[in-house]
């Protein structure tokens, strides 16, 4: 199979020397036919001038010699019935009749006759023109001729120097597009250098296209759609690193609710098959175990309750439920609530009454959830505070490092691998998610070793 500049240069030096031949045969025809015209014309005149000096002739011969000596044409004079009656050129005894020749015949009906033949009196090619006039009262027919010989030889003579100039804008031609090809070429493997430098992911590769402004066109295109690929490219790599993250996390998840379902299933399992194997057990010990599995199966419910709300926020498939309900009111009831999980805490509430149109139980969660970590990652009081349109809930923990900040909310995401509770990593995850189902939006500031401040907006909230 030819490559692209090979066809190229074929093509265009087939299509060139067609051209070339072409006009070289026009050109030969249209010259040849010019060139006899010219000669058709200049016999005609010379027969004109004769014709107004014959009737002062009286020797033919004599005359038609005379005039070849000073025209170098052959000149003939026929007589009506066809007799030559004077030869410049030949003896004129030895010469048939010439009434049946095309020119004598030719001249009786037009003007002049002319016709260009052999000639086997003299040998050679003839271009011949003759025209009938008056002679002493007599017609007679002048006849002039001339050998093409000489004229062919100089119209080949010509011919064969075009021919050279020809063959020297034909091999230019060559040369034009043998160079024209070597640039087709040079931009061609620009492209396909630049092509396989992007199929194997080099998408800052150089392709440097500068002799055809198509191929500037075409590499200004793969220019664009490299970086299209890059940056899907990008999104790849970064969706992956992201789903590596997700498979991680869901790993972890999966070991979290092992470890956390293990102790409560643990419990409801030794719980009920002492009972089972102890019929005397008395009343109050059997009403404590039952209460004991009873509690046990609550946690585990709550614990699938939060992951099932925490993949229902995700999703956006959570129905918000707005009613009017006083803040401080809130505020208040969970403290309390957390009160009797810690109690060896306090939980501090600085929030005027203020009534708010909302979702009571999403909010309610946001702030079970922040307190709760609070309390978790802390030794101090807890203060739950209302100001300049914000609630903030304060510790004085341990605090959290600037490499984590950006990461706890994060589904499943802990800062401490190894310590795993209830939460399961989905509490600072489901506050986002409920905050932006409210409008809000959840701010941290946290220096390590003084505590955190977990605060959001309810502007969105005072509307009703």
């Amino acid at each position: 199979m030819l490559k692209i500049h090979q066809i190229f240069i074929l093509k265009f030096l087939l299509l060139f020397g067609t051209a070339l031949f072409i006009t070289s045969v026009i050109s030969y025809i249209a010259l040849k036919n010019i060139i006899i015209e010219h000669n058709k014309n200049h016999l005609k005149h010379a027969i004109e001038f004769m014709k107004m000096g014959l009737e002062n002739v009286d020797n033919l011969d004599d005359y038609a010699v005379k005039v070849h000596k000073n025209t170098s044409l052959r000149v003939t004079i026929i007589s009506e019935s066809g007799a030559v009656l004077g030869e410049s050129s030949a003896d004129k005894k030895e010469m048939d009749n010439h009434s049946s020749r095309f020119e004598v015949m030719q001249s009786n009906i037009e003007d002049y006759g002319d016709i260009t033949r052999y000639s086997d009196t003299v040998g050679a090619d003839f271009l011949y023109v003759a025209k009938r006039v008056s002679y002493k009262n007599e017609r007679i027919y002048i006849r002039l001729s001339m050998s093409l010989a000489q004229i062919m030889y100089d119209f080949y003579s010509l011919w064969v120097k075009l021919f050279f100039v020809f063959t020297g804008i034909f091999i230019v031609a060559a040369y034009t597009s043998k160079k024209m090809s070597q640039k087709v070429v040079y931009d061609i493997a620009q492209i396909t250098n630049y092509l396989d430098e992007v199929s194997n992911k080099n998408y800052k590769a150089v392709i440097k296209t500068k002799y055809f402004y198509e191929f500037l066109q075409i590499s200004l295109l793969l220019k664009n759609l490299v970086k299209k690929l890059s940056k899907n490219e990008k999104k790849k790599i970064k969706n992956m690193a992201k789903l590596r993250l997700v498979n991680k996390q869901r790993n972890d998840i999966l070991s979290a609710l092992s470890h956390e379902f293990k102790n409560p299933v643990a419990s409801i399992i030794g719980y009920a098959q002492t009972i089972q194997e102890d019929s005397d057990m008395p009343q109050s010990i059997r009403s404590k175990f039952l209460s004991k599995i009873s509690s046990n199966g609550e946690k585990i419910s709550k614990m699938l309750d939060r992951l099932a709300l925490s993949v229902k926020l995700e999703n956006g498939d959570l129905t918000i439920n707005k009613s009017k309900f006083d803040l401080k009111q809130l505020c208040s009831e969970v403290a309390s609530n957390l009160a009797s999980k810690y109690k060896d805490r306090e939980i501090v509430v600085q929030v005027d009454e203020l009534m708010l149109f909302s979702d009571k139980t999403m909010l309610e969660l946001v702030l079970i959830n922040l307190v709760d970590n609070a309390l978790k990652y802390s030794r101090g009081n807890v203060i739950i505070e209302f100001k300049e349109k914000k609630i903030s809930v304060k510790d004085s923990g341990i605090g959290i490092k600037e490499e984590h900040l950006e990461k706890i909310t994060s589904k499943f995401y802990r800062v401490d691998k190894n310590s795993w509770d209830n939460s399961m990593g989905l509490g600072l995850a489901m506050v986002k998610y409920i905050l932006k189902a409210l409008d809000s939006s959840l701010e941290i500031k946290s220096e390590f070793g003084k505590g955190s401040i977990f605060s959001f907006s309810i502007k969105s909230m005072l509307k009703s």
